[in-house]
């Protein structure tokens, strides 16, 4: 059965911050890259039948950096949850309004809803199953959340549950039929 190896980008200035970015295109910090180029010792040569990115730099850069710049595909489902006029705000700030606020249990006025969010995971790992062989992914903190609560089959507020650092590997596997964290996290 085929897994999905799921990165998340080196860190950029405002994930360093806490500052919610989806639309914002950031590059990566030089701490950032030096994440993304650890990444290229544990990937080099495993076989990936499907390598996808997010179109934001921070993305696109981490996978460069890794060593998967040339079979690496654009894929817009892969972008960052849409946070709306949350963009560029730290849950401290947006708590501030709204006491107790996660973007896995309110709404993010302008953004996108978790429904969606989760619509889109979905269709990543429709694609990733489709396939023979594993599918490496790279992708943001609240989206890679969600992709691992929609491939354990769990409503999406169970991503709320993960911790997604910066620059991190993740794989998602099976544990003979079911599908199972194999890593996660992992520096």
């Amino acid at each position: 059965m085929s897994r999905l190896f799921l990165i998340r980008h080196g860190e950029t200035e405002w994930a360093r911050n806490g500052r919610h970015t989806s639309r914002t295109d950031l590059p990566l910090t030089d701490r950032g890259r030096s994440l993304a180029t650890a990444l290229r010792h544990r990937l080099t040569g495993l076989p990936f039948a499907l390598v996808l990115t997010s179109p934001m730099q921070r993305a696109r850069q981490t996978c460069e950096l890794a060593g998967f710049r040339e079979r690496a595909q654009i894929e817009d489902n892969l972008r960052e949850f849409d946070y709306g006029e949350y963009e560029g705000l730290t849950t401290e700030q947006i708590r501030e309004k709204v006491p107790g606020w996660n973007v896995f249990t309110h709404p993010c006025p302008g953004g996108e809803t978790l429904a969606q969010v989760a619509a889109r995971a979905d269709l990543v790992i429709a694609r990733a199953r489709a396939i023979t062989g594993d599918t490496l992914v790279f992708t943001h903190g609240h989206m890679g959340r969600t992709l691992a609560a929609r491939w354990l089959g769990q409503d999406a507020k169970f991503a709320a549950n993960l911790m997604l650092d910066t620059g991190t590997l993740n794989v998602l596997g099976w544990l003979h039929d079911v599908p199972a964290i194999q890593t996660w996290n992992a520096a």
